[in-house]
């Protein structure tokens, strides 16, 4: 998990559980604002943006399916449901209704954190900024060129996507099949010439690679300077 401090609204009318989630959330460097029915969390959310939602199905007045229905017209924030043990039809209706998640209750503190993190692993990636310099190079994503040695060349969409992920994690060894799912192509000779044809753009020496570098058994990965 980045370093960003996190807010997470929890709803819930058991103050036993609601009081827990806060505590054991606050412990692992969350910011948490709690709210004990539908109403109050929508007062909440007026005024607050949350980065996750971690709502209870059954609750007095309006239902947290009926809540998730309304936030997910026009609100992407992701919602984990609390639901109560072997209600599967709830479960199913949440998902439905756009809930990102799901947790049975009773549970463990502890997995509902590692739910909280997965989610946000997914939603929080970094933009990437519209320019990237690795090396001699200046890579544009956003207009599909590099820029090297007072040359511009193109970049193709698929080129694109496999550089775009690359740069997100630099550092990161990616397999073939890694790099296979993120284009669509399964062939490992397609995915060998796609890497040689990006590091003849990227590389100042190609045959002697210094940052699209070659993880023998591996795969391919790229650093940045």
């Amino acid at each position: 998990m980045n370093k960003n401090i996190f807010h997470i609204l929890v709803v819930d009318d058991d103050d036993r559980i609601r009081e827990l989630v806060e505590e054991y959330l606050e412990e692992n460097d969350f910011m948490i604002t709690t709210a004990i029915n539908a109403l109050d969390a929508k007062k909440k959310m007026d005024i607050i943006k949350f980065d996750i939602i971690i709502l209870d199905i059954m609750m007095p007045g309006e239902s947290g399916l009926s809540l998730t229905k309304e936030i997910k017209k026009n609100n992407s924030t992701p919602i984990i449901l609390l639901t109560a043990k072997g209600e599967a039809k709830d479960r199913i209706q949440g998902l439905e209704f756009g809930a990102d998640d799901y947790l049975g209750k009773p549970f463990e503190p502890k997995e509902l954190l590692l739910r909280i993190n997965n989610i946000l692993n997914k939603t929080h990636i970094p933009s990437l900024p519209n320019e990237i310099n690795v090396g001699n190079a200046v890579i544009n994503l956003k207009k599909l060129h590099i820029k090297i040695n007072n040359k511009t060349i193109k970049i193709n969409p698929q080129e694109k996507k496999v550089l775009e992920k690359m740069l997100e994690v630099p550092g990161k060894v990616f397999s073939r099949n890694d790099i296979g799912k993120i284009i669509n192509i399964s062939k490992e000779r397609t995915i060998d010439v796609m890497i040689t044809r990006l590091r003849q753009k990227i590389e100042s020496n190609p045959k002697n690679p210094k940052y699209l570098q070659t993880i023998r058994g591996s795969g391919y990965v790229l650093w940045i300077e």
